[in-house]
């Protein structure tokens, strides 16, 4: 298997948001047309026409051409939801070939649990676990791999995904601590900021006047510490000058349990993320009893 992506044929299974992601990555980024693209729903051809005007990508909603596309494809990424991965997975088992390399985005679904539903140990399995800053490609994407995917098909996996953002490579149980770091990471900023935008508006501004100063302040720091490539601690000590503003602002935070909260918020989501998976994995494989 070549090393570009370029030479790749792809095949999408589902064409959701995700799926929309890798594909403006691949084709703005990564180097792939859009004709070596082709993506697959179960019957809305409204989504898929959308898809064809914006990207220039291939799909068909005749089944005799979905499954070639799937037989054919070098890499065939799996974006159904989780609540239909027993159906999906049985329905194209008999036309994936060991040589393929499967990427999922099938949140929660487990290696294990695909290779089961699959009938096959020997496939090459890719994992993945974009974040929705994906869509804008500044995304986190946790990935973990099979056993037999070759480090060519590593290395197409991790490039497939650096054209919507940045990859943690790691074995898979840790991804449920990516989810907790940057899967509901979002969440955390967005609080933040809806709090920090409170705060302006208590003291005086504007609610948009205070919305346009919030953004700019996280894009900002967010933006510094990737510039400077400092540790946060350092940047914040540097900003806190003893007795100031900040560091009467920071006490407060302290006193109201602040970091200890983000902490214990990233590792229930982690867990959290670990239970859920659990429970999908557990459901799909009752189903083939």
């Amino acid at each position: 298997m070549t090393s570009s992506l370029s030479h790749m044929k792809f095949t999408f299974i589902g064409a959701g948001s995700m799926a929309e992601a890798i594909i403006r990555g691949l084709i703005t980024k990564g180097g792939v047309h859009g004709e070596n693209i082709f993506v697959i729903n179960r019957s809305n051809r409204a989504r898929l026409e959308e898809l064809r005007e914006r990207y220039g990508i291939r799909s068909s909603v005749n089944e005799l051409e979905k499954d070639d596309a799937i037989r054919t494809g070098h890499i065939v990424v799996l974006a159904f939801k989780p609540k239909d991965a027993l159906e999906g997975l049985s329905k194209i088992k008999h036309l994936i070939r060991p040589e393929q390399l499967l990427v999922s985005v099938i949140a929660g679904l487990t290696i294990d649990t695909m290779q089961t539903l699959l009938d096959a140990a020997d496939y090459s399995i890719v994992r993945t676990m974009p974040n929705t800053s994906s869509t804008i490609g500044l995304g986190v994407t946790g990935m973990s791999f099979s056993p037999n995917v070759t480090p060519a098909g590593r290395q197409l996996a991790v490039q497939m995904f650096e054209s919507a953002g940045i990859v943690s490579t790691v074995e898979e149980p840790l991804l449920d601590t990516i989810t907790g770091v940057s899967g509901s990471g979002p969440a955390y900023i967005y609080y933040m900021m809806e709090a920090m935008i409170q705060g302006g508006v208590q003291g005086g501004l504007e609610p948009e006047e205070a919305r346009r100063l919030v953004v700019q302040t996280v894009l900002g720091a967010a933006s510094m510490v990737q510039a400077t490539g400092e540790d946060p601690a350092d940047l914040r000590r540097k900003v806190t000058s003893p007795n100031g503003t900040t560091q009467a602002a920071l006490e407060t935070l302290d006193r109201h349990g602040f970091p200890e909260a983000v902490a214990k918020a990233v590792l229930r989501a982690a867990e959290r993320a670990g239970e859920l998976g659990a429970a999908i994995s557990a459901s799909v494989t009752s189903q083939t009893k």
